[in-house]
């Protein structure tokens, strides 16, 4: 008898052990974070989970989601075929309710069409390829702007900004369009393209290189050669980088540089000194020197970065992530599950204005992408990086200065 109550208590005490753990299990949202935290591009993609560690602070100081606490767990993804391996081992081995992503477009592609198979949420915040969302994944959700949008605002500094400080009419503007030459800088080119020629703009010449070359002199030659006013350059950090200091060395000097997507970091300050990149235009997510009436929040963020990684934000991704976080947490409080269709269902009947989130973003999805989000464009001033458009954008004081190029 006395040996028979033993087992039944060690039974109970394991049954017991194993509700508490199914508990407290209950309390927590788990969410893999993919992005490359190694190789070239870790910076980028570490600087893009600072804004979902930065909203996931923030949440859970409130009390989490569905009264559970959110845990981030980082899956490493420097290329599109690890970003399927990743997904696998989050979905199986760590067990993710869902997926938040990422810097890089070709590693968004893979790694939310493995999600898929898992019936796991993709909820991407950063990844602009137009065809991200043309294939319909159902769990695949966007927050941040597409590759339409920065072919739109590039081409709108263009006319808007550039045209009236080389004073000249659009169809007198030449410009040359160079791109890396993945879905991401491949898309935008061709939008862009057809929109300046459609403006009666002349495009002198399309070129492509990949993202990671180690030589654009060639490319640098042909552009040259063609004696634009304007070169739009849409690409990543190495690659802008390089293409600025083989413009520099081969002494190619456009009245007007657009860089999309790039060109904007600490990095690059780096790399080319104040000098040298003093009056480049920069095309991407808005910048936290925008007005608290554009980006309400984005002052609460700047502090909130600053006391956490005890410095400035490193790169403007962070902010549109933090914000793309936050509209993932409301979507999933009111689907009342983490359950993809059930937050399709729940995004859908979003109907937030523009300036409602710190990046000045909206939410209003329409076949699963926010058409409320947008990019902005930056100078070069002074060593510092000042919004200069749209108009609403930019800081008290702000103005647009010299295009030209030493």
């Amino acid at each position: 008898m006395k040996l028979n109550r033993r087992i039944a208590s060690v039974a109970l005490l394991g049954a017991l052990s194993l509700a508490s753990a199914t508990a407290f299990a209950q309390q927590t949202i788990k969410i893999g974070a993919i992005n490359p935290y190694s190789g070239p591009m870790a910076l980028y993609g570490t600087e893009v989970t600072r804004g979902y560690e930065l909203a996931v602070d923030f949440i859970n100081a409130k009390g989490g989601v569905l009264g559970k606490k959110i845990e981030l767990i980082k899956g490493d993804a420097t290329n599109a075929q690890q970003g399927i391996a990743t997904v696998e081992q989050l979905a199986t081995k760590d067990k993710v309710d869902l997926f938040i992503g990422t810097y890089i477009s070709a590693i968004s592609l893979t790694a939310s069409d493995t999600a898929a198979r898992y019936n796991k949420l993709y909820w991407e915040t950063n990844a602009v390829a137009q065809n991200l969302i043309e294939r319909g994944l159902p769990n695949f959700i966007r927050t941040g702007p597409d590759g339409g949008a920065f072919a739109n605002t590039s081409v709108a500094v263009v006319k808007d900004l550039v045209a009236p400080s080389i004073k000249k009419d659009l169809k007198d503007i030449k410009v040359w369009i160079e791109s890396e030459d993945s879905i991401y800088g491949s898309a935008i080119a061709t939008l862009q393209k057809a929109q300046l020629e459609a403006l009666g703009v002349k495009v002198v010449g399309v070129g492509a290189h990949s993202a990671r070359t180690i030589d654009l002199n060639d490319t640098v030659l042909r552009a040259k050669q063609a004696a634009p006013d304007v070169l739009i350059q849409t690409g990543y950090v190495p690659d802008g980088n390089l293409l600025l200091k083989t413009s520099r060395d081969q002494g190619f000097k456009p009245a007007a540089m657009i860089f999309v997507g790039t060109g904007d970091t600490p990095e690059t300050l780096e790399a080319l000194g104040a000098d040298y990149l003093e009056g480049l235009l920069v095309v991407g997510y808005p910048k936290y020197d925008i007005p608290e009436a554009y980006g309400p929040g984005s002052r609460a963020y700047l502090a909130a970065y600053r006391a956490k990684y005890k410095g400035e934000p490193l790169a403007p991704q962070s902010m549109a992530a933090y914000s793309g976080t936050l509209i993932l947490f409301e979507a999933i409080q009111a689907a009342g599950s983490t359950d993809a269709d059930k937050v399709q269902a729940a995004v859908a009947k979003m109907d937030k204005p523009a300036s409602s989130y710190p990046s000045g973003f909206g939410a209003k999805f329409e076949k699963s992408q926010n058409v409320r989000s947008y990019f902005t464009a930056s100078q070069w001033q002074g060593g510092k990086m000042v919004t200069v458009f749209p108009k609403a954008a930019m800081p008290p004081g702000a103005t647009i200065k010299s295009l030209a190029r030493k």
